[in-house]
């Protein structure tokens, strides 16, 4: 008689400060088990991080499944690459935007199909000052929002959140100095805000360059240096889209590694998180990460 397939071994870790974190994700569990795969759920345990648990448990598993959204992804990609193993997404956080970018559907337990049916793809990830990311990290408007919007306002609103916080933001944001230091030259440029993209989807419905994909090998660089906040209601459309690099008050470029520095530090907001401050050293991490997506 022909052997069995050995069962792949799955280490399930969910974030239950995800916005749907603390829902049931049997159906999702069940999906993968009869698809051949043996899954254990974990939970970090006292100052362990989601990075070290995943270091710690990844000699006995196959592939890593992990249940939150971006901000789960952002803290436990040191851990991912360290580990090297493929990785599952159950989108379970308030945007889900690295699931929008490389086609993982919103539905848990249609995610958790894709896990057992789908195929492996090389993914980028972005570095700022040796943090990883997946999607865009910002300094100024963005950051200023990721600090006030709680993870209450987040669970009870959703993406609706972000608008309402962005809205009472907006009306008392004032333009910074930076300074860009990319390849070969430096420019001196007067913001609202900067970001770095490596995949296309951010901040719950933005898109950082209506081309970029998360495996193109490319930095998405943008800067909103508008004079008042009223016209980013004018750049709303096209910041949806992508398409604001088109208009005259837009920095844009593409670029591999790029260094932002400011008069006094200020936050860098990486995937929804507070991570470091500038100067910020930005590079890509390319085929960074093996991740289950849709089939072409």
């Amino acid at each position: 008689m022909p052997k069995s397939k050995p069962s792949r071994r799955a280490l399930l870790i969910v974030n239950p400060k995800a916005r749907r974190g603390t829902g049931s994700i049997a159906a999702a569990v069940n999906v993968m088990s009869r698809g051949g795969m043996t899954v254990i759920e974990e939970r970090a345990s006292g100052n362990e991080t989601l990075s070290d648990l995943i270091r710690r448990r990844a000699p006995d598993f196959d592939l890593v499944v992990l249940g939150g959204g971006d901000g789960t992804l952002n803290i436990a990609a040191a851990g991912l690459v360290d580990a090297g193993l493929p990785l599952g997404v159950l989108p379970l956080g308030t945007a889900n935007d690295f699931a929008r970018t490389v086609g993982i559907p919103p539905d848990p337990v249609k995610a958790a199909s894709l896990i057992v049916i789908g195929a492996l793809s090389p993914i980028d990830l972005g570095e700022v000052n040796g943090h990883l990311f997946f999607n865009v990290a910002s300094i100024g408007f963005s950051a200023e929002l990721a600090a006030d919007l709680t993870q209450q306002a987040k669970k009870r609103w959703g993406k609706l959140g972000y608008a309402i916080v962005a809205a009472r933001l907006l009306a008392r944001s004032q333009l910074f100095s930076a300074y860009l230091d990319h390849d070969g030259t430096t420019e001196k440029i007067r913001t609202m805000q900067v970001s770095v993209g490596n995949g296309r989807h951010y901040g719950g419905g933005m898109t950082v360059e209506e081309s970029a994909t998360a495996d193109d090998g490319m930095l998405d660089f943008y800067s909103l240096e508008v004079d008042h906040w009223w016209r980013l209601l004018a750049l709303l459309p096209s910041l949806r889209k992508g398409t604001h690099g088109r208009w005259d008050d837009v920095r844009a470029f593409r670029t591999t590694e790029v260094t932002i520095r400011t008069s006094k530090p200020r936050p860098v907001n990486t995937d929804g998180e507070l991570i470091t401050t500038t100067p910020a050293h930005f590079r890509i991490r390319p085929q960074a990460l093996q991740v289950f997506t849709p089939k072409s």
